[in-house]
């Protein structure tokens, strides 16, 4: 009887080829994405096309790897394992040109006309398809056997493949726009977070007299005495009251605000809550006035538009962790740090507002005027 093409020696050599070769394309594309990353405003390589349209070419070349992706997994599944067929699935990932797209994608897409905020999570994303490859990859037998009847290892890898895929989809899809008024959603969140926990600590009431609770404990001793010898194992439940103990106080956000507050703590933190609650309209108003009204990207003509898009989502992500800082500031109760911090945080929301008064057109709009108005409030104390 005739041997199977997937027993000659020559397909599992042939496996072994694509198997390498995928890997290493892999990897070597992830650190060039990796590099757009951490440096998204990198120009564009001179072999880039500039007819390539970055979003639909990501689009197509992730919707690739995820169909190529399922194929293999099955193979993966299926018994007997045929080394040959598994390596068609790998040439057709290395020569259909799936992975160079990825890449070619990220590199198309010049900050100057996409932005760079969204070019690094273009590079992100697609970085995190292909090192999810390799792993998926890394699953396939390299002596022609497979792992056994059963044997799903590769599935989880798989699991994770697929969704890398499809956060790069979900990108596109929702194109430059959407992601930045997403990105604005989440930062806005958090700002919403910060505040909540500010007005809950605010709203704590100092603790009371501890001589009470003293002679509770006191009152106790006699009672824990004479049942210590029916507790079992009371080393571990002391130490693990002593590492909840220690938890909650990890958690806790701070000592509450002293009835006299000597240092002003109070007026500070209700300025600075209703302050707060000012640049959370802020966000809204920029999503609604400015990012759900942004001309497709890139412009059509020479433009600052990706530019003034860069600035302010530099500024506005950054607020959310200045206001952590502030809420810290609050829970040490130091009014020096307190004022510095809280002067940082809204000189920065103002500059936010700023960079965006003016419409994209160039021209003052209802949004334009308000913004003067919201620094004036800012300011107030």
């Amino acid at each position: 009887m005739a041997s199977s093409s997937s027993s000659k020696p020559g397909a599992a050599k042939r496996l072994q080829t694509s198997t390498a070769s995928t890997l290493a394309l892999c990897n070597q594309l992830a650190a060039s994405l990796d590099t757009i990353y951490k440096d998204p405003s990198s120009a564009v390589g001179p072999s880039t096309d500039l007819n390539i349209v970055p979003l639909d070419l990501a689009r197509d070349a992730a919707t690739l790897v995820r169909a190529h992706a399922t194929k293999l997994s099955l193979l993966l599944l299926n018994e007997p394992f045929t080394p040959s067929a598994v390596a068609d699935v790998l040439q057709q990932l290395l020569a259909g040109g799936p992975l160079l797209g990825l890449a070619s994608a990220a590199e198309a897409c010049d900050a100057a006309r996409y932005t760079a905020f969204f070019r690094k999570e273009l590079a992100w994303r697609a970085r995190r398809v292909l090192l999810s490859l390799v792993e998926l990859v890394g699953k396939i037998p390299q002596h022609g056997v497979a792992g056994g009847a059963g044997d799903k290892s590769s599935l989880p890898a798989t699991g994770i493949l697929w969704a890398a895929c499809d956060d790069v989809v979900a990108l596109v899809g929702g194109g430059i726009g959407g992601y930045f008024v997403k990105s604005l959603e989440e930062w806005q969140d958090t700002l919403k977070d910060v505040s909540e926990e500010l007005r809950d600590w605010g709203d704590e009431e100092p603790d009371g007299d501890d001589d009470d609770n003293d002679n509770d404990d006191n009152d106790d001793d006699d009672d824990d005495n004479d049942d210590k010898a029916h507790e079992p194992n009371t080393d571990i439940q002391d130490t693990a009251s002593s590492t909840q103990a220690m938890l909650d106080d990890f958690m806790s956000a701070g000592q509450a605000i002293p009835l006299d507050d000597p240092h002003s703590i109070r007026p500070r933190l209700e300025s600075t809550l209703r302050r707060v609650r000012l640049v959370v309209l802020l966000y809204q108003a920029i999503s609604k006035r400015r990012l759900r009204k942004l001309p497709p990207l890139p412009p059509s003509s020479t433009s600052n538009l990706p530019q003034r898009l860069d600035e302010a989502a530099q500024v506005l992500g950054a607020l959310p962790d200045a206001f952590g800082d502030l809420a810290s500031a609050f829970y040490d109760m130091e009014p020096t740090p307190i004022d510095r911090v809280a002067e940082d945080c809204f000189v920065k929301a103002c500059a936010a507002g700023e960079l965006l008064r003016v419409a994209w057109d160039g021209g003052e709009d209802e949004f334009s005027e308000w913004t003067e108005k919201f620094k004036a409030e800012i300011k107030k104390s």
